[in-house]
Formats: C-alpha cells, structure tokens, sequence
C-alpha cells in the first residue's frame, strides 16, 4: 500500500481563472430521460469525474485544468443534483444502480464507447455498479472511499460498526426528514467527516451542499430498496482500479476498502495524509497527482 502525504496549497490564479471560466460554459445532454449537465476541458482520452453526495459537477472544476493536458476531463451533475431538476421525491443520492445505468447513458450521450472513471463517495458505488454492468466501457475506475455496504455482506465482525455508522448519521436523518435542513446537513457533512468539518469547508462548498439537498431529503425519507453491491460483482470487473481513502476516514470506509481490495482481481490501493472522506477536496494536489500517476501508467 503506498502513502501519499497530502499538501494542502491553494490553488494558482491561473487555475482559479481556468476552473471559473469552465464553470460558466454549462453543457446539456439529455441521458435515461434525464437532462444532465456538465462541463468539459481539454482533449484526448475521455476521463469522467462523478461527484458525491451534497455535490454536483463543480466539486472538481479546480481538478479539471490539471488533466487538460492530455485527458478530455468531463465532470457531470447526477440526477436530481444541482442545477438539474430536482426534487425530494426524485432520486435518492444512494441509489447507486440507478445512477450507475445513468452514468452508462451519459457515455452514450457523448457518443463515447470508453472512458475513464474518477470518483468520490455515493459517486464511487455508482461508477461501481457501472463498472460492473457495462465492462466493455470502462478503461480504468478511480474510487474514493463508496459507501458500499452490500460488499460486507457475510464479512465477520461488521455488525456493530454498521450499526455505529447509522447511529451516526441518525440525527441528521432526523432533522431533515422534519424540514430542518439547515441543522441535518452539517450533522450530516460531520458525522462522515468528523467532528468541525462542515465548518473547514470553503462558504462556496457549504452553499454546494445546500444547492443538492433534495438527493439527501430523498435518502432519508425513501423506502424504496436498491440491490447490492456485491463481491462477486466486484471481482467481475477486470479493468485497473485505483482505491483511495484519507488518512483519518471513518473505520466504516476503511471497511469497505479493505473488502473492495479483496474482491477487486486488478486493483491498486492509497491512502491520502492529512485527509478525511471527502479525499479530493481536502488534498487535492496529493489526489490529482496519484490519479494522473495511476491512469498514466494503465
């Protein structure tokens, strides 16, 4: 396993001014019935970046710039994320296998045949499912930390920490299934991120989380089961694999990382310093530069 020691420096003007003018050029497609936006920069080999939860395509305009060079990077908002349509009664964040088929059909829309896969969290079990349904379209996965519990099904001792992880995130479903979205989502950002990190993140990545409170008011109040993310689907999937986590993630997405790295047949495994879940926010110089390393050399 290789440790990466992540530096925390704000990024250059030029990069600031790069990502801001990305970030006004939003594109449409329409994918699965859908229409997804999104935003693209450079040329070459298709690289699509998959967002998580409390997020859309502009967690990753400051990562976008650095692939340029040699990669077409596209970041898209899932559905029901901002500035999509979206609803508490639309699709839940977690809903993975469905997001994954709309990731497949986003791929399609571009008119790719097959790309490269980066990303983080609820993202993550999507590009997963993905991966797994449509192998024939995925030349490399890069996957921060997915919140894939189907994948300890049968795994000794995983009880209580599941347990302990839904106790966790419990007041925040609470307070959002009663309206109070402005006390869940913090709870919510802290109870993964651990105690004070909705208060570290930037006033433009808080109002990034308010934007896409409908996926999360989905999550909480949908009865509706998905299907699982299984092992036995994981060890279908043949393409390399770079698995991340941070250095102070909760045990719970150390779990399934461990699990991951066991069924995964072609993978490779970091952990980011002086980061917690939300890896390429938190590290961005350290993560980009272990993303670009790995899909250089595969």
């Amino acid at each position: 396993m290789l440790r990466l020691v992540a530096k925390f420096a704000a990024a250059s003007c030029l990069l600031l001014e790069v990502s801001s003018a990305h970030a006004e050029d939003v594109k449409r497609v329409t994918a699965n019935g859908t229409e997804l936006a999104y935003v693209e920069v450079g040329q070459g080999e298709p690289v699509i970046f998959v967002h998580g939860g409390l997020q859309d395509y502009r967690m990753w305009l400051q990562h976008l710039p650095k692939f340029a060079d040699r990669y077409r990077a596209i970041a898209y908002s899932r559905r029901n994320h901002f500035p999509n349509e979206a609803s508490p009664e639309g699709m839940p964040d977690g809903a993975a296998d469905a997001h994954g088929e709309d990731l497949a059909a986003f791929v399609r829309a571009l008119g790719l045949s097959k790309v490269r896969v980066v990303a983080h969290s609820s993202g993550a079990h999507a590009a997963l499912f993905f991966a797994a349904v449509h192998p024939e379209k995925v030349v490399s996965l890069t996957l921060n930390e997915p919140p894939a519990t189907g994948i300890l099904a049968g795994v000794p001792g995983v009880g209580d920490m599941l347990k302990e992880w839904g106790n966790a995130q419990a007041p925040a479903r609470e307070a959002v299934k009663a309206g109070d979205v402005k006390t869940g989502i913090p709870l919510f950002v802290n109870a993964v991120g651990g105690p004070g990190a909705y208060e570290r993140r930037s006033i433009a990545d808080q109002k990034m989380n308010f934007d896409n409170v409908a996926s999360f008011q989905a999550d909480a109040t949908t009865k509706h089961p998905r299907p699982a993310f299984t092992c036995e689907m994981a060890k279908s999937i043949s393409a390399p694999t770079l698995l991340s986590n941070g250095e102070r993630s909760p045990k719970f997405f150390y779990r399934i990382v461990d699990q991951l790295e066991t069924c995964l047949p072609n993978r490779e495994r970091i952990i980011i310093a002086g980061s917690s879940h939300t890896v390429p926010a938190e590290a961005p110089d350290a993560y980009d530069q272990a993303v670009l390393t790995f899909i250089g050399k595969h």
